[in-house]
């Protein structure tokens, strides 16, 4: 099935963190602490997303003050930390939000992905996953992880569901 027939019906974007809303380094200071690098897009487009009232979360493996903090500021509700198995935390999500999986896109980027992408509707890979987790994937971003690639998926769901206009109307010289 094309990836226009399953995006039409998204709903939900799930995405990994470490190599997907960021380039997969973890950086530690003298001190421990860890910092991660975020795309500015891919938070604009998250809060597009959000605009367009489709939901947005996060399940990751890891668990990070700092994506505790990006989330809370990009108003993310759906917050999964700590969960090396993800399948689990997605079909948990999928029924407290009363969905199917095929109103769900899970974007990825290494094995432990693989079971919640083959679980949904439409599964993506970012451009530099891992060659087994683009192989279970409907769409394979242009952009790497951290470097716009949620923002890449969210724009084309946007698109096809008719709503891209719409939620950049604010943005645009025409705007009234």
């Amino acid at each position: 099935m094309s990836f226009e027939r399953k995006a039409s019906n998204i709903s939900l974007i799930l995405s990994d963190v470490d190599g997907v809303l960021t380039d997969g380094g973890i950086i530690f200071d003298n001190e421990g602490i860890e910092t991660k690098r975020f795309h500015i897009r891919d938070g604009l487009g998250i809060k597009l997303w959000q605009r367009a009232e489709r939901h947005f979360g996060i399940i990751t493996g890891r668990s990070s003050n700092v994506v505790q903090v990006r989330t809370q500021e990009l108003g993310v509700g759906i917050v999964r930390q700590g969960f090396e198995e993800k399948l689990p935390i997605v079909r948990e999500i999928i029924s407290d939000l009363s969905l199917s999986s095929d109103q769900v896109c899970y974007i990825g980027d290494d094995l432990p992905d693989i079971p919640a992408m083959q679980h949904v509707g439409l599964p993506v890979a970012v451009a530099d996953a891992a060659i087994d987790v683009r192989n279970v994937a409907t769409y394979i971003t242009e952009s790497l992880g951290g470097h716009g690639a949620v923002r890449e998926v969210i724009e084309r769901i946007l698109r096809t569901q008719d709503r891209w206009a719409e939620a950049v109307r604010k943005f645009s010289s025409n705007a009234p």
